[in-house]
């Protein structure tokens, strides 16, 4: 079997995990009663659908989402319409929930946004608005590694095979002259394919010498005594590139564009509250991730995590044509045909109506 046959097989196995997947994810959350209750009198079903099944990570990088649910946003846009919500912890799973049915809209970070897009050619999903920029830092244990040159030859966590994160740190490996086998993580750096949830206490065994991971989970290192190493946004022009998109399924957003619509005014909506007071938006997202994971963040995480973040609603486009140009060099993707994977017209549309100026898709729009 040749290396390109198995390199597609492993994205084709990414985008279509078992199901039992979804259940180690949280997968079935359903609305809280307190949404319910903000549904206003007399409010209709939009497209008469019962509901809409939003997903998300429990990361701070989707706290547009983690925002969005606390406050109502979802349920007052969408009416009668219940919001529905299925948790998590990285993207190769959710692309096998949009797939299956099982969601029908989501946060997700740009790699697993590619790989679904490409494994389906280009028939399962679109990229419809962006979420957030930044919030992803390698922390390393610093009584082991002192500079950049010392990560050579160390075990370096990342959240799943296939993830952003994942496809970022062998980038930058291979970028160091390192040669690291993209499915087994051995070479002259172990990459070491360890859940979110997971990390801080495989850290604090000894079992990584660090990891390239998202807020808030960099931030829980560094409280366990890890330092920052590098921020990824010092690799990007400008410091910014996507780290969470909302993706849709095709079938869905055909079907129930008034629908998907009300989804992204909430989201724009989440975003302007964020900007706007970010005390506030931090506490919120925080309370989320209480509700979800039953514990919140303590100050000493989720102060330095969240500043940061930078929460747009534009998907910074260019930046996922760099960040799928980088799982090829990694060796996780064949050079992808990324024509069409955007459709901002009802982004576009509802950031007109709140006096918001349209964003771009790098010439990646629909076809």
């Amino acid at each position: 079997m040749s290396a390109t046959t198995a390199r597609r097989r492993t994205l084709a196995a990414l985008a279509t995990l078992p199901l039992l997947a979804l259940a180690a994810c949280g997968y079935g959350s359903q609305a809280k009663d307190d949404d319910i209750a903000k549904v206003a009198a007399g409010a209709k079903k939009i497209d008469h659908l019962g509901s809409v099944r939003i997903g998300y990570f429990g990361n701070l990088t989707h706290a547009t989402a983690l925002v969005g649910r606390e406050r109502g946003l979802f349920q007052r846009e969408l009416g009668a319409t219940k919001a529905e919500y299925a948790l998590f912890n990285a993207g190769p799973s959710e692309i096998e929930a949009l797939n299956s049915g099982s969601i029908d809209i989501g946060w997700i970070g740009p790699s697993p946004a590619v790989n679904g897009y490409t494994t389906s050619g280009g028939k399962n999903l679109k990229i419809v608005g962006g979420s957030a920029s930044g919030g992803v830092k390698l922390v390393v244990d610093p009584k082991k590694i002192t500079s950049l040159k010392d990560v050579k030859g160390k075990k370096i966590a990342t959240p799943q095979l296939g993830n952003t994160q994942d496809v970022a740190f062998l980038n930058w490996a291979a970028g160091q002259g390192w040669r690291v086998d993209p499915q087994s993580g051995r070479g002259d750096v172990s990459v070491v394919r360890t859940d979110n949830k997971i990390i801080p206490d495989a850290y604090k065994s000894g079992s990584v010498d660090g990891a390239w991971v998202p807020e808030p989970t960099a931030s829980k290192l560094v409280a366990e005594g890890g330092k920052v190493l590098l921020d990824e946004a010092t690799l990007w022009p400008g410091k910014k590139f996507v780290i969470t998109n909302i993706i849709v399924r095709q079938s869905f957003l055909r079907q129930h564009p008034r629908a998907v619509e009300a989804v992204l005014k909430a989201s724009v909506e989440s975003n302007k509250w964020i900007n706007a007071d970010p005390d506030q938006a931090k506490a919120a997202a925080n309370k989320q991730l209480a509700a979800d994971s039953g514990k919140a963040l303590p100050a000493g995480v989720l102060d330095p995590a969240w500043s940061s973040i930078r929460f747009t609603d534009d998907p910074l486009a260019a930046t996922l044509h760099t960040e799928a140009a980088h799982a090829v060099t990694a060796g996780l993707l064949t050079k992808p045909d990324l024509r069409g994977i955007y459709d901002l017209t009802l982004l576009n549309k509802v950031l007109r109506a709140m006096g918001g100026r349209p964003v771009g898709d790098a010439g990646l729009g629909t076809r």
